[in-house]
């Protein structure tokens, strides 16, 4: 039977992330741990379920880019669900310019998505400091940003970040009001957003909150003000404030603070070593085929086929 070229390719697009939640795509997924050595997923959903709801937890994750990452994270948040915690997943790379991140970038993208998550479910939390905030801020940049007294969190972060995301010069200025006020940013995210959500979610039979942060790991290796490296600088100089969270946060971050004089203080400053996610192997160090990996690959194609009885692998 004759294979349609088109519809393969679509189905194998790797740019496409697979969401293991929705039956259609279900269908695709291959297990790959058996032969990635270790259960990633596993380890981090167990380090969130095992604990109590009141003791938050944040972990990092990472791995080359195009080896499945996000297609794992999904997993993990269908798993959470199953246990009865809400999840909120987000890639930062929607809202955020890869090439120019702060600490208060990241912490105001996590209070919109989890807003924005929260009142999908009708709970609308509305933190006084934040109102006083998008204040200061609309007058400290002389820029009208038409956020009301009555909107939605969710509404008024994403103005402000639509408003900086295209002017460097604009997202500077923010910074440099911002910088100061980190601490009181993240008082208000925990007080005023996380501890009420956590416990209105409970009362709707709810274990916890879940926050999931993907593609961190694409952060650009450019070179910050400071002197650091844009992901030393994020995660190992401020991490300590990204590690301040008061619900369970799960962060990809690059691969190459694997690798940096900079892994031992990015474990002090979260208390855990990363999680990494291997490649699939398909060669040996002897230069011999590792056929489990191979074949792993060939059945994650295959599974992609609609018209495999016409299709063999030489």
């Amino acid at each position: 039977m004759k294979l349609d070229l088109l519809r393969f390719f679509q189905a194998c697009n790797p740019s496409k992330t697979l969401v293991v939640s929705k039956p259609e795509d279900r269908q695709y997924y291959i297990d790959f741990s058996k032969v990635r050595g270790a259960k990633i997923i596993e380890e981090l959903g167990r380090t969130i379920t095992r604990l109590s709801p009141e003791q938050p937890t944040c972990q990092l994750f990472t791995g080359h880019i195009g080896c499945g990452k996000s297609t794992e994270l999904l997993r993990l948040k269908a798993e959470l669900e199953k246990q009865e915690f809400h999840v909120v997943y987000f890639e930062s790379s929607q809202s955020l310019d890869m090439a120019d991140i702060d600490v208060t970038d990241i912490l105001l993208a996590v209070a919109r998505e989890v807003s924005q998550s929260l009142e999908a479910i009708k709970i609308n939390l509305k933190p006084g400091y934040f109102k006083n905030l998008f204040t200061e801020i609309s007058e400290f940049l002389q820029t009208p940003l038409d956020i009301g007294v009555e909107a939605e969190l969710s509404v008024g972060i994403a103005k402000i970040t639509a408003k900086t995301k295209d002017s460097s010069k604009l997202r500077g200025q923010l910074r440099q009001y911002l910088e100061p006020r980190t601490n009181g940013i993240l008082e208000s995210i925990n007080k005023e957003l996380l501890k009420p959500a956590i416990e209105k979610l409970k009362q709707q039979g709810k274990k916890g909150l879940v926050v999931i942060v993907d593609n961190l790991d694409r952060v650009d290796n450019s070179l910050k003000p400071s002197g650091h490296y844009q992901p030393e600088y994020l995660f190992v100089e401020r991490g300590e404030q990204l590690n301040q969270l008061n619900c369970h946060v799960v962060y990809t971050i690059p691969l190459v603070l694997i690798f940096s004089n900079a892994l031992g203080r990015l474990t002090n400053r979260f208390g855990a070593d990363p999680k990494v996610l291997p490649m699939v192997p398909v060669q040996l160090q002897d230069g011999s085929q590792f056929s489990q990996g191979i074949t792993l690959l060939q059945e994650m194609i295959m599974t992609r086929d609609d018209y495999d009885q016409g299709f063999s692998w030489c």
